[in-house]
């Protein structure tokens, strides 16, 4: 006989997170044939935006229901400064809980943690972490070694500067990337230290399947991060090479994302 372990938060319940308003970007096909929803969240710094450049679109162009989320304090959302690890992943359960169909989430650097919190309180249909920052000192190290301007300040609870090299692959014009760093946004200061500090995610409500995408060339997400947090939900990164951290926004974004898309076409064919 198969026991269910139910985990009971009842701090949670004595300190629930504020609601605030959430911006939601969304992309159906013309045709609903049934397909789950796809909940794309950003990393930190970036919104909902970042995937309604080319994602959002691209997915509903093949049938599959697409919804961003800019989390409480990005673009679009009410501000958060003291925003926290919890309260995010309390973002993606509430919007996910609101689609009409079990949702597949889709975490984007650090949006991919949030995801992976998300996982424990939210039975997806699949979760799919694209270039994955789960932190640590290693993740902080790296960063420093690569633009230890820009990454000293967010250790003091500064603003996380990053550059084009670090998000980019040098086939993506100039203007492109100029366009897309003018929009990043400041982290919040207490979710960036849990990012080095916070307590690892708790196991995934009903074991869904888990993809994780990368680059061998970020310059964000040391590889043997990618590696490790691929083998969490036992598998190995799929790799793109020649991107950047961002691989939705990158010049060749339409690689990784019809990756995404077939793979959840597979795994619905295995259903």
């Amino acid at each position: 006989m198969t026991q269910q372990v139910r985990i009971m938060r009842g701090w949670e319940w004595g300190r629930p997170v504020r609601p605030v308003r959430r911006e939601v970007l969304d992309a159906v096909p013309g045709l609903d044939d049934g397909r789950p929803p796809l909940l794309f969240v950003p990393g930190f710094g970036h919104g909902a935006w970042a995937f309604a450049e080319h994602w959002l679109g691209h997915a509903a162009a093949r049938g599959f229901p697409a919804h961003a989320l800019s989390l409480r304090g990005q673009p679009g959302s009410d501000p958060a400064p003291e925003a926290t690890l919890r309260a995010y992943a309390h973002d993606v359960v509430q919007v996910a809980a609101s689609l009409p169909r079990q949702a597949v989430l889709v975490g984007h650097g650090a949006g991919a943690l949030v995801v992976a919190h998300a996982l424990a309180r939210y039975p997806a249909r699949a979760a799919v972490l694209v270039a994955p920052v789960f932190g640590g000192w290693g993740t902080a190290l790296a960063a420093l070694r690569r633009n230890p301007l820009g990454t000293l300040p967010a250790l003091f609870g500064g603003r996380l500067r990053v550059s084009r090299a670090q998000l980019f692959g040098r086939e993506l014009p100039g203007a492109d990337a100029r366009r897309h760093l003018a929009r990043l946004g400041h982290p919040a200061r207490r979710a960036q230290w849990q990012l080095l500090f916070g307590r690892e995610p708790e196991p995934a409500v009903g074991d869904p399947p888990v993809l994780v995408l990368g680059s061998p060339d970020d310059r964000v997400l040391p590889g043997p991060a990618l590696t490790r947090a691929a083998r969490r939900y036992g598998s190995a990164p799929l790799l793109f090479p020649g991107m950047g951290h961002d691989l939705m926004l990158d010049a060749r974004w339409r690689e990784p994302v019809d990756a995404l898309l077939d793979w959840l076409e597979k795994e619905a064919s295995r259903g």
